[in-house]
């Protein structure tokens, strides 16, 4: 797999043997018929002919081999889901061969749900252009669709295709079903065995919304570069969000980062906060805070000095210091920024890492849903809440939710409580994709009753307002907790003796991993977010 950086505006598809079937044993048959030798390309083989009446003739031969391959072709496997799927992204899609347009036109009648029609264009050799693996067929693909070379996918199963690919700065996708002669030149950007990993290319290479990387991504691209310090006893992996280092005899030092982009109010508030949660769910103590503040031009240095003077005062309110860190004036952002990297400790026998979860622990969910969430939109969105009909005291109380976005004390009492396995608090994609995180981070299932979820009026009233689902809704102040099942009660009295609902909403499951949602009536479907609800609204 390459790394190169790109995107996707079109694909590009060799035909016979991607399209359709392998048939390389039969041009195998009619190479060694008009005595084409190895390595040498029938096509140029033909026009290499000095003899005008032989190269006619030899042509011949080729078109009523190609009618009559195509006459008998039947399509790939996935090749007629894969570019239905592909047209309905609204991506071109086009067809790049070596072969006649006749016996293009033969084949594609053969496949059900396809047509000549649903690729534009279909070069051929017919067509003004020099044929693989020169790169101009690529060029002329681009050039029909309005987008530069290097925004094309070539799709192939021949070195010819990936050839002329390269050349004309194009990716490449090998469909390499079968060891065949003279791939090993072949030098694509990816090589798959079926054709319905060609939309796992396409996904790489196609814009994203905005929010949090997508947690299958993340995941993939861990796999891909794994971590080897023996010092680093929490690695990267979706779900966890510190890193934990050991400092050598029993501390060890746990690293969060996290920036605020959504809000331009409170931002040293969350930026303190947000990061500070996180270090706590490890069992830690947030000690030290560095910070990225990001400034759009225009900004005054008083509005710079006040960020600063509010992460100073949140800090000292937390027990936490500010070290310092980075301030930028820059036209990459257009309101501010601050990227918080925070440190805390732990003694080693006292860390608490996601993966000591176990089959019957038991899941507890303190405060409710969506809290951070409810006052960033009655913060933000004042205005436009007071048209669509909520109250001004409902919107008020919400906003006063940024009071409750910390977890850190229901964290210090679960830390200390015996029988705590895994702790994880709920931020971008709201609970449903917490603990998604959860699970994942844990390598347990966890089966969870939506009909114990509790959610605050005024979340519930925004959210209608609004539009979005609370499930889905950032959610810092919210801490799930996996606790062990004779130990559950005495966890819950505790929290709740400090003033803070908590709520017993599930238990964990064996491996595999995934949720299993049960309402009052009966199983539920667990929603699922491409992006936080939040994103909807900015």
């Amino acid at each position: 797999m390459t790394d190169r950086a790109f995107e996707i505006r079109g694909v590009l598809f060799d035909f016979d043997g991607t399209l359709t079937r392998p048939g390389a044993h039969q041009w195998q048959g009619l190479r060694e018929k008009i005595g084409c030798p190895p390595g040498t390309g029938v096509l140029e083989f033909i026009e290499a002919i000095a003899d005008a009446e032989q190269r006619r003739s030899t042509d011949a031969e080729l078109v009523a081999f190609e009618e009559m391959a195509a006459a008998r072709s039947t399509p790939a496997e996935g090749a007629v889901s894969l570019v239905q799927a592909l047209r309905r992204r609204n991506l071109p899609v086009g067809i790049l061969t070596r072969n006649s347009r006749s016996s293009v036109e033969t084949a594609l009648a053969r496949f059900d749900g396809l047509c000549v029609a649903d690729f534009d264009p279909v070069i051929t050799r017919e067509t003004p252009v020099t044929p693989k693996p020169a790169p101009e067929g690529v060029h002329y693909a681009a050039r029909r669709w309005g987008i530069d070379a290097e925004q094309v996918l070539v799709v192939g199963d021949y070195v010819y295709d990936i050839e002329s690919g390269r050349r004309a700065g194009a990716v490449t996708v090998l469909l390499a079903t079968s060891e065949r002669p003279g791939m090993a030149s072949a030098a694509p950007d990816f090589r798959i065995r079926s054709l319905s990993q060609v939309l796992d290319v396409v996904r790489l290479g196609t814009p994203i919304g905005g929010g949090k990387l997508p947690n299958d991504l993340l995941e993939a691209f861990f796999d891909e570069y794994p971590a080897a310090d023996p010092d680093l006893l929490i690695p990267p992996g979706v779900g966890q969000d510190t890193a934990a280092v050991a400092l050598g005899g029993d501390q060890v030092l746990v690293l969060k980062s996290d920036p605020i982009t959504f809000v331009t109010d409170a931002v040293a508030e969350y930026a303190v906060v947000v990061n500070a949660n996180d270090v706590a769910t490890s069992g830690a103590t947030p000690r030290w805070l560095l910070t990225t503040l990001l400034f759009a031009p225009g900004s005054t240095p008083s509005q710079i000095r006040q960020v600063m003077a509010d992460l100073q005062k949140v800090c000292r309110r937390r027990g936490i210091a500010l070290c310092g860190g980075h301030t930028e004036i820059t036209d990459a952002v257009t309101r501010p920024v601050v990227t918080g990297m925070l440190c805390g400790v732990v003694r080693r026998d006292r860390i608490i890492d996601k993966r000591n979860m176990r089959a019957g622990d038991r899941i507890v969910m303190t405060k409710r849903v969506a809290v951070e969430g409810t006052a960033i939109i009655a913060r933000e969105f004042k205005d436009r809440l007071i048209r669509a009909g909520v109250s001004e005291k409902t919107v008020a109380a919400a906003a006063g939710f940024l009071s409750d976005i910390s977890i850190l004390e229901e964290a210090r009492i679960a830390a200390d409580a015996e029988g705590v396995s895994a702790m994880h608090d709920v931020t971008e994609g709201g609970l449903a994709t917490a603990a998604e995180e959860l699970s994942t981070a844990g390598g347990h299932g966890l089966r969870l009753r939506t009909d114990r979820i509790p959610v605050f009026d005024e979340t519930a009233a925004l959210c209608r307002a609004v539009g979005i689902d609370p499930m889905g809704l950032i959610g810092s102040g919210t801490l799930l907790i996996a606790c062990r099942p004779n130990h559950v009660e005495r966890l819950l009295a505790d929290i709740r003796s400090a003033g803070i609902e908590a709520t017993l909403i599930g238990e964990v499951l064996a491996p595999p991993r995934g949720i299993e949602s049960v309402g009052a009536d009966g199983p539920t479907i667990w929603p699922v977010f491409e992006a936080d609800e939040l994103t909807r609204l900015f």
